[in-house]
This record gives C-alpha cells, sequence and structure tokens, in this order.
C-alpha cells in the first residue's frame, strides 16, 4: 500500500512518543524549504501561512541570511559578552537607528526581552520616578500574550497558559485591551510601565480601537509611566510598517523585538530604549551567555539592513490589501470576522461550520499551513516574499475548505 511507503506516519508516531506533549502540531513533517514553501519528508509542498509566528518574515533561507550565516560560521560563533567581538557594534548601532533609539540590549528569545523590559521598566521606576521599593507596578491588557516564563504568565487571562504554574509573581495589573479610560484609572504613584502588545497576535490578530495607542501614550507622559510595545510578532515588517505603532505615529519608550530579528535562522531578540531607560542597567545586574553573540548579531544585521530599505514593508503594505480585499470576500460565506494589518490576518470562521482546528487541517489536506487560536479563529502570517498569486492561492484554498 502507498501509505505504507509514506515516512509521516511513523516520523508523527516518534515525535508524539519521545516528547513532552506541550504542543499540538498538525500531523505534517518538514524536511526543507525555501521561501513561501515547504516540503515534508514524503515530497509532499506546502504554502507556509504562519512563517513562524513572524519569525520568518523574509521567507525561508533567503539567500541574504543564509550567506551571512555561513560566513560567520567559518570564523566565529560564540564569545560570550565577556568579550566584544567584531559583529556586536554594527548590529547594536544599525537596529538602534531603525528603533530611533540610543541603545540596544540582545537577548535571545521574545520572553527574554519581555522579562527584561520588565526588570529595566521595575528598576527605572525605583531609581528614576522614585516609586517606594517593592511597590512598581505594570499595567498590562487582558487577552495578551507576551511569553511564558512564570512571570510572564502570572498576568496572562488565558488558562491554558497560566493554570497550575502558581504561585504568581505580584506587581501587575489587568485592564480590557483597547478600554483607555480603564487604562488610565489603572495608572498610580507606584504604575512604573503599561506593557502592550499593538495588535494582540495570539489573540486572533486583534486590532486595536482607532486612537487607542495615542490614547495610551499620552497617559504614559502625562503620569511619568514607560510605555512598553511589544513588538515581537507584530514589528519588523509584518504589518506594512516597521513596527506596528507607526500605523498612528506612536513612539513608545521601549521596543521589545524577536523573532523576525533571526532571520528564521538563530534566535535573537532585543530590547531598544533611550540612555535614560536603558542606562539603569549597571554591569552584573542583567545579562546572558548567549545573548548578542557572533552568529547572532551577523544574521540581524542583515535582518536591519533589509527592513532599512523599506522593500519588505511595502510588500506587506501592498499585498496585504491583496490579502485583506480576498478575506473580506468570504464573509457571510464561512467567516464572520476578518481583522488584517498587512500581512497578518485573524479570520473567525463560523463555529456552526467548523473549528479552527479542523479549518487548518482541512487547509492542510490542500496544501496549505496556517495556525488556529481560540476555537474558531485561524491566523494567516505568509512570509512577506509570497508573490501575489500565492496569496490569491491561500485565499482559494480557504475559500474551498469553507464551501466543504
Amino acid at each position: 500500500m502507498i501509505e505504507d511507503m509514506l515516512r509521516t506516519p511513523s516520523a508523527v508516531r516518534d515525535a508524539e512518543r519521545y516528547t513532552a506533549h506541550n504542543y499540538h502540531p498538525l500531523p505534517v513533517v518538514i524536511s526543507s524549504a525555501e521561501g513561501a514553501w515547504l516540503t515534508d519528508v514524503d515530497g509532499r509542498r506546502y504554502l507556509d501561512c504562519l512563517a513562524g509566528y513572524s519569525a520568518l518574515n523574509f521567507g525561508h533561507r533567503h539567500p541574504t541570511l543564509v550567506r551571512a550565516a555561513h560566513e560567520q560560521l567559518d570564523r566565529l560563533t560564540l564569545t560570550s559578552r565577556a568579550f566584544i567581538h567584531d559583529q556586536f557594534a554594527d548590529f547594536c548601532r544599525e537596529l538602534a537607528a531603525l528603533c530611533g533609539k540610543d541603545l540596544v540590549l540582545p537577548m535571545n528569545t521574545g520572553a527574554e526581552a519581555v522579562e527584561t523590559g520588565i526588570k529595566v521598566a521595575r528598576k527605572w521606576g525605583y531609581q528614576v520616578k522614585k516609586v517606594a521599593p517593592g511597590q512598581a507596578n505594570i499595567i498590562v491588557a487582558d487577552g495578551n500574550f507576551h511569553g511564558r516564563t512564570t512571570t510572564i504568565v502570572s498576568f496572562s487571562t488565558d488558562a491554558d497558559a497560566r493554570a497550575d504554574f502558581g504561585p504568581y509573581t505580584p506587581g501587575f495589573t489587568v485592564v480590557p485591551y483597547g478600554d483607555l479610560t480603564a487604562l488610565e484609572a489603572a495608572i498610580d504613584e507606584n504604575t512604573v510601565a503599561v506593557l502592550l502588545e499593538p495588535i494582540q497576535g495570539e489573540q486572533g490578530v486583534v486590532l486595536p480601537p482607532e486612537g487607542y495607542l495615542p490614547g495610551v501614550r499620552r497617559a504614559c507622559t502625562d503620569r511619568n509611566v514607560l510605555f512598553i510595545a511589544d513588538e515581537i510578532q507584530s514589528g519588523l515588517g509584518r504589518t506594512g510598517r516597521t513596527f506596528a505603532c507607526d500605523h498612528e505615529g506612536v513612539v513608545p519608550d521601549m521596543y521589545l523585538l524577536g523573532k523576525a530579528l533571526g532571520g528564521g535562522i538563530v534566535p535573537v531578540s532585543a530590547v531598544a530604549a533611550d540612555a535614560d531607560v536603558l542606562g539603569v542597567l549597571r554591569p552584573g545586574q542583567h545579562g546572558s551567555t548567549f545573548g548578542g553573540n557572533p552568529l547572532a548579531c551577523a544574521v540581524a544585521t542583515e535582518v536591519v539592513r533589509l527592513l532599512a530599505t523599506g522593500e519588505f514593508q511595502r510588500r506587506s503594505a501592498e499585498l496585504g490589501e491583496r490579502l485583506r480585499a480576498g478575506l473580506e470576500g468570504l464573509l457571510g460565506n464561512g467567516l464572520v470576522a476578518v481583522r488584517v494589518r498587512g500581512l497578518w490576518a485573524g479570520v473567525d470562521i463560523d463555529p456552526a461550520l467548523m473549528t479552527g482546528r479542523q479549518a487548518c487541517e482541512r487547509l492542510m489536506d490542500r496544501g496549505v499551513l496556517a495556525k488556529d487560536t481560540h476555537g474558531s479563529t485561524i491566523r494567516l502570517a505568509p512570509p512577506l516574499v509570497i508573490t501575489d498569486d500565492e496569496v490569491d492561492h491561500a485565499v482559494a484554498q480557504l475559500a474551498a475548505v469553507l464551501a466543504g
């Protein structure tokens, strides 16, 4: 039988047998990729409409990024921050310029960037704002997703992310996302920061109400509070601008960056802020063995240079309008809501038809890979190198799934 000759079933069984079940992946086993396309162990090709949760904004194996990695692998991969290496200054300088900030603190993962932002905000609160010792508070939004460390899940409102991981870290106040009045009311003399995703990706690509982000910026400025923008998924070209905050002309005090910064090759994250914020740190107070390593910096510097051209932001904006038009054409034909910003979309399927998981499984059968979240919602986030025809193809396959 043909099925007995396929490698996928046994590979899926082995993965389930030998790993903790902290993920529920689709039963597809990828062996190679290029651009916006993936190939599984049995030679079947799939259009990637997830892009590693935006980690693959530039597609799989972008030649410029692969070349930078190869060249650095032949020279130097790690020194630790005990020494300075020859890729470090270029990366920090060019990323700081892209962000319009004075300083950069490199880390590895998105969660590390968030943890770094929390620590810096608290230290700033005690040293600069003069908050009473041990009283610093940070305001966050419900529906947030900032990572999975014990501190971060302490202020999550997602039961799966939070349940049974206590005791929880204090020092956070949760307010409704998009509710400026509630946020302003929550700020008090001990508030050191407001930490928000400009667009809530994990929640289903939830866009902020018009005027919300400028209102947050004003409230933070007026009350001497730091505005921290978690742009780990939304930043670096995904939404059609360099940062999602750019859509409303908002400049936060601190950017948290990750995912796309590593070009889909190595984990790279960073915090970018001015010297009056990041300057509160002193030697020995925060660090990472692999943060800012030579290999990461070599790749990430090329990522920053790709973004500096503006090409990928333009592609995301233009193709995002094409994606929007296609998806909105399915409203009333299986979709009940569509939210799009650049090449990032959350679509809500009529729950009477199917769940988001079922939709993703059926899309997989049709050669398109996407990810479900929260019941009947699926997220689409293809690499920014996707073409017009490929966008149309993804929408057509979704239409076919909805039509049954």
